[in-house]
């Protein structure tokens, strides 16, 4: 009787890692835009720093981040258990703010770059604002996680939402750390006397950086349109019918209907995405104006 009550419970267990691990794949999926966005804010955040700081700078943002999603993923926790019908008002506006952002890092893009402040922002300033960018991108995620598991059973929604705040802090703060490192190592390789490869291959780190970090904004940039208009055309029915019925009508186009089929939701999502955080960006700056 006691070993097939411990086989029973075996199972319960392997089941429910079974069902964790294929919702924390799908909500990857769906917060790529905002952790391609998460990685280049966050290896921006500590430019400027001291070499020798960098990584103790990442490491106090890292320890605030798991903070904010302390305080976070209960919260989300609440809300799938008392006001379910709260999620899709809260997936939508999630997705809009990554629209939103998208279209707010184009126009900054076109304008020569990031603002920045002006004067010398200390450490603890850095870090302090470091967190409180990672508490609106770790909000994201967490309501974009909670949409992927709303119709499971509440352990497994707690123990996704739990894996995947672990996961996404360790993997964008490590990632973090590599990159900010990659133009140090390239110069240590580059001062290698008598090693001519190794000297080579410092060069090529030095000229990956900054390209890299160029490379992770676009990409992140793109996938917030992309997902960002995914959520918004899901959350509208008529919408994501329109969609579905146009990807099914390309389909039977000769030859490339495969590769249509496939990649016109995907282009229609990304158009909506685009749309949508246009309109929000002129909104709030028409209400921003009006405010002051």
């Amino acid at each position: 009787m006691a070993g097939a009550s411990l086989l029973t419970l075996l199972d319960d267990i392997a089941a429910l890692l079974d069902d964790v691990a294929a919702m924390s794949k799908a909500a990857a999926h769906k917060t790529a835009g905002v952790l391609g966005d998460d990685l280049a804010v966050n290896a921006e955040q500590v430019s400027g720093v001291k070499a020798d700081r960098e990584l103790p700078v990442i490491w106090a943002v890292a320890k605030g981040s798991l903070l904010n999603k302390g305080i976070l993923v209960p919260g989300a926790l609440a809300i799938s258990a008392f006001i379910p019908w709260l999620i899709t008002p809260l997936l939508m506006l999630g997705g809009l703010f990554l629209c939103f952002e998208g279209a707010e890092k184009l126009i900054e893009m076109k304008q020569g770059g990031h603002k920045r402040s002006v004067g010398e922002v200390n450490e603890a300033e850095k870090i302090k604002g470091a967190i409180r960018t990672d508490f609106i991108l770790s909000a994201e995620i967490i309501v974009l996680t909670l949409g992927v598991v709303a119709a499971a059973p509440f352990i497994t929604q707690c123990v996704t939402l739990i894996t995947m705040a672990i996961l996404v802090t360790v993997g964008v703060y490590g990632f973090v750390a590599i990159i900010v490192k990659i133009d140090d190592a390239g110069l240590y390789l580059t001062q290698r006397d008598g090693k001519a490869v190794l000297q080579g291959i410092g060069r090529m780190l030095l000229s990956l950086a900054p390209k890299l970090m160029k490379t992770l904004s676009w990409v992140g940039t793109i996938a917030m349109f992309l997902v960002g208009g995914g959520i918004l055309v899901h959350g509208v029915h008529s919408v994501a019918v329109l969609i579905e019925s146009t990807a099914e009508y390309s389909a039977d186009i000769p030859t490339i209907g495969v590769v249509l089929s496939t990649l016109v939701p995907t282009l229609l999502n990304g158009l909506v995405g685009i749309i949508a955080g246009f309109i929000t960006v002129f909104v709030v700056s028409k209400f921003h104006h009006q405010s002051e």
